[in-house]
């Protein structure tokens, strides 16, 4: 019996562990929404203060925006025009979203005033290879990765 004892309550903590594990899983729950334009690559998707989900379109040249409560998405024509391929997206605090061409006239980086609904432009001064990804600093300022020149930089925004 001695010998048994412990088997048994190493049994009933092993039995009580993966009770507890399985108890403690979480609930995952996915949902996609279609995008207006067939087969326009969704990249980097971002969420602005607002809850809206944004999103480039590579292949259709746009920038997209899901709302998420009533699964309305819209979309607008990159500033670059045919062959831009928008890619790496931010949201910044102040509203605003920020992308790169990475297409026919790479190393740009586009802003986007949701509220104006109007696009600025800025080359990349080094040319910077292509964007692919950026984030946005609490501050505001962006963060890049310049893949094709093997180098990160900062987009210092003035206010």
């Amino acid at each position: 019996m001695q010998r048994r004892l412990p088997a048994i309550i190493f049994i009933f903590i092993f039995v009580f562990a993966v009770a507890v594990q399985a108890a403690a899983r979480r609930s995952v729950v996915i949902r996609e929404w279609d995008v207006p334009t067939p087969g326009s690559l969704p990249h980097d998707p971002a969420v602005s203060r607002d809850g809206a989900l944004w999103y480039t379109g590579m292949l259709s040249d746009t920038l997209g925006r899901l709302d998420t409560s009533t699964g309305k998405v819209e979309d607008w024509p990159s500033p670059g025009g045919a062959d831009s391929r928008p890619y790496g997206l931010a949201a910044t605090p102040d509203g605003n979203i920020w992308y790169s061409e990475s297409g026919v006239n790479p190393n740009t980086i586009v802003s986007f005033d949701p509220k104006a609904k109007t696009f600025e432009a800025w080359p990349i001064p080094s040319g910077g290879g292509v964007v692919r990804h950026m984030v946005s600093t609490p501050d505001g300022d962006l963060y890049i990765a310049c893949s094709g020149k093997n180098k990160v930089g900062v987009v210092k925004i003035s206010r």
